[in-house]
């Protein structure tokens, strides 16, 4: 059967490929073979442009259970026969035709990738970038896609404990949407994604299949778009209280010890999750689509194959153990129907009414081709990071005008209007809540905690994608340090533009590289991920925006630390440096550059020996129970983490120190590896012998007051004269 330009096109299918296909094949596909390929050939699913490049990615690390990207999500040994299993996902292009859905599905997506190795869902977070707040449509984008995750995330009843937001005009009109999920489990009830033995029945558990997301994989993500309207129906339809059902019904089977293999329904549907299952066990299927429940009339195969409908999972069962598997699903009133079979014969082999109609290798659908482009750096780029900011002039506006600009940026002002819609306490573990450097839950039944933390900042990466991403990776990893635990994985979503321009493949081969380095710095494997492409319209590309998600173990957690200021009369220290002043290099790809002085440019830089004593030095204080607070330096420089830490506990600051003629630096470049820290004076001497004992430089900035905050004769004001511009923000301008 000839396949028209057209229909090659909308399966994301290219000439070459098609023929490929062919020749592999020895023949022609027909129409539902050709919906197989589309779909597992396609970016989101066959990995085309980035496979190569992740094999960077540590693999062998002995914590590991499972090799990052062989199942569903990445799993971390933590001790006494308990594991973690985490993963960080992107769905950006629904989100950005439907909002609302398109969030609240990533969330059930993220979360059904957890539970399906037998993990309990224990916290989530999320990672969001829109086009500036105050253009109508970014606020449509983010007022949808915050109540999307909420609301899916409260039903589930699972704690949304952290993320980050920002706001750049690159995102306008593609916005990024990245869910993690978190899960714990006994080593002993991992379950994979497998076919299991020849004979095994395939067990559909779940929704209804009907005709939403067809082409979600092959179509929406992996092209750039432009029409919503004629995108709207690829977008995927959620319903938590099933998902909640599906949760503790799927948990309740698989502690039973009588499921071979656990698969959930994602991108391209019935046919990536039976395909993946098939591959992994060295087996093929055979699956009779007329045995499949539909929630609409007059579905086709083709549809029923490559439908995304949510909510479903495909098990692979022995026959002996089927009955028992059945009266769980039944118990729990979630519909449940053999579909298939699992056979010795490795291929796809699809039936309708008993009729053969599609029969394809599975290792043909899994070996898709792969790409690589000769990469080049923009000339733009290069040009924005070689330039010089020796001779940055001194802004027009006073120290407390540029103080109050920045902490009532979208960028640094605070998230509370974002998080309060979350339920960050239900499951009642939440030991630190949204708003710090990092969250904490404890492990239920152990004394041990977890910290979590998301981080990228874009304009790094795009001035230097190789740097901006290790920082990504430091900054995750010195918030899990600043609550006190230990970091220990990383998962990563790749948020880039079109990979087949040389300028998009440059960055995201330097930004894995740049991951792939740190990661083994600090003897943290990157164990899951994502790769969301294509994130560009007919206008621009987003910024290369790698985003880490970053997982911490505290052995005990009662020695943990937060960001907020705790008592009138601690002193405050600043980790990392000996002085406050800083060259004028430390701009480089800030808030207060480009808000001041609207540009984006400079060489972002970081000190990895610097940063590794900087991370341990934290820890060794907190768990020798020397700090009331510890609180990452990042965005907005020093005078913002000094402003935040006041805020968040309610307390004022006095320096001690002196600005001199470039107070602009001083106070808000964005120097690296930097840490403020308040303690009670009594326990200085002991704080300082630590410092010096790692090599960690240190300076005294002032101590914690009551209310007044004083960081120079310029900016003096009471805590309450502008504790509101940084809380009120987000809230002005969305509520």
């Amino acid at each position: 059967m000839n396949f028209d330009e057209q229909t090659l096109r909308n399966l994301s299918l290219t000439q070459y490929e098609y023929d490929l296909l062919v020749e592999r094949l020895g023949r022609e596909p027909n129409y539902i073979e050709l919906g197989l390929f589309g779909s597992l050939w396609s970016e989101h699913c066959g990995y085309q442009h980035s496979k190569p490049l992740l094999k960077k990615f540590q693999s062998d690390h002995p914590k590991l259970l499972v090799s990052a990207g062989e199942e569903n999500a990445g799993v971390v040994d933590i001790g006494d026969g308990d594991a973690i299993v985490f993963k960080i996902e992107s769905h950006n292009h629904p989100s950005a035709i439907e909002p609302y859905e398109g969030a609240a599905t990533g969330v059930g997506g993220i979360v059904r990738d957890i539970f399906a190795m037998g993990a309990k869902p224990v916290a989530l977070l999320n990672s969001l970038r829109f086009g500036p707040i105050n253009v109508d449509r970014n606020k449509y984008l983010l007022d949808g896609v915050v109540s999307g995750i909420s609301n899916y995330g409260n039903c589930l009843g699972i704690p949304n404990i952290g993320g980050e937001i920002y706001f750049s005009d690159s995102y306008t009109g593609n916005p990024l949407v990245n869910a993690m999920c978190i899960g714990v489990l006994k080593i002993q009830d991992l379950i994979k994604s497998s076919s299991g033995p020849a004979g095994n029945l395939l067990l559909l558990v779940g929704s209804g299949t009907g005709k939403d997301g067809i082409h979600g994989a092959s179509g929406l993500a992996s092209n750039t778009f432009d029409s919503d309207q004629e995108l709207r129906p690829t977008v995927q339809v959620g319903n938590p209280f099933l998902e909640k059902i599906l949760i503790e019904s799927c948990l309740e089977v698989v502690a039973t010890g009588k499921v071979d293999g656990l698969q959930d329904l994602g991108a391209a549907g019935l046919t990536s999750a039976s395909v993946e299952c098939a591959a992994n066990g060295q087996m093929g299927f055979e699956i009779d689509v007329s045995l499949i429940p539909r929630r609409e009339s007059g579905m086709q195969a083709y549809e029923v194959m490559l439908s995304e409908t949510q909510e479903r999972m495909l098990f692979s069962v022995s026959p002996e153990n089927l009955d028992d598997i059945c009266g769980i699903f039944e118990k729990w009133e979630i519909n449940h129907d053999v579909i298939g079979k699992v056979t010795t014969r490795e291929f796809a082999t699809i039936l309708e009414n008993g009729k053969l109609i599609a029969d394809v290798p599975i290792n043909i659908l899994t070996d898709p081709p792969l790409y690589t482009v000769d990469a080049i750096e923009s000339f733009d780029i290069t040009k924005a990071r070689e330039t010089s900011l020796e001779n940055l002039p001194l802004p027009i506006e006073s120290q407390l005008e540029i103080f109050l600009k920045i902490l009532s940026s979208p960028n640094i002002a605070s998230r509370e209007y974002i998080y309060r819609q979350y339920d960050h306490q239900v499951q009642t573990n939440t030991v630190i809540s949204p708003g710090g450097d990092a969250s904490l839950i404890r492990i239920k039944g152990t004394t041990k905690a977890l910290a979590a933390s998301t981080d990228g900042n874009a304009r790094l990466t795009y001035l230097d994608p190789y740097v901006g991403a290790q920082i990504a990776v430091a900054e995750a990893f010195r918030n899990i340090s600043c609550t006190g635990a230990n970091p220990i994985a990383i998962t990563n979503c790749l948020n880039f533009g079109n990979p087949q321009k040389p300028e998009v493949y440059f960055q995201l081969e330097k930004a894995v590289s740049g991951i792939a380095d740190m990661s083994i710095e600090f003897n943290a494997p990157v164990i899951s991920g994502n790769v969301s492409l294509y994130n560009e319209t007919q206008v621009s590309s987003i910024f290369p925006t790698p985003v880490i998600g970053a997982v911490g173990l505290l052995q005990n957690v009662e020695k943990h630390c937060e960001s907020a200021f705790k008592n009138p009369d601690d002193l405050v220290f600043l980790l990392g440096v000996d002085q406050v002043d800083l060259s004028l290099k430390y701009f480089a790809g800030s808030e207060f550059l480009e808000l001041i002085h609207n540009k984006i440019e400079g060489a972002p830089e970081i000190n990895i020996n610097l940063e590794m004593i900087l991370q341990k030095a934290c820890r060794d204080l907190i768990a020798s129970d020397l700090l009331n607070s510890c609180h990452d330096c990042s965005d907005g420089g020093l005078a913002i983490a000094i402003a935040e830490s006041a805020i968040l506990g309610n307390k004022g600051f006095v320096a001690n120190f002196k600005l001199k003629e470039r107070w602009d630096s001083a106070l808000f470049a964005e120097k690296q590896s930097r840490v403020v820290i308040s303690f009670n004076p009594s326990r200085s001497n002991e704080i300082t012998e630590i410092c010096s004992r790692y090599g960690l430089p240190f300076l005294e900035l002032g101590k914690v007051t009551s209310g007044r905050f004083k960081l120079s004769e310029f900016i003096d004001l009471d805590i309450n004269e502008f504790s509101h511009v940084w809380k009120n923000t987000l809230l002005n301008e969305l509520d």
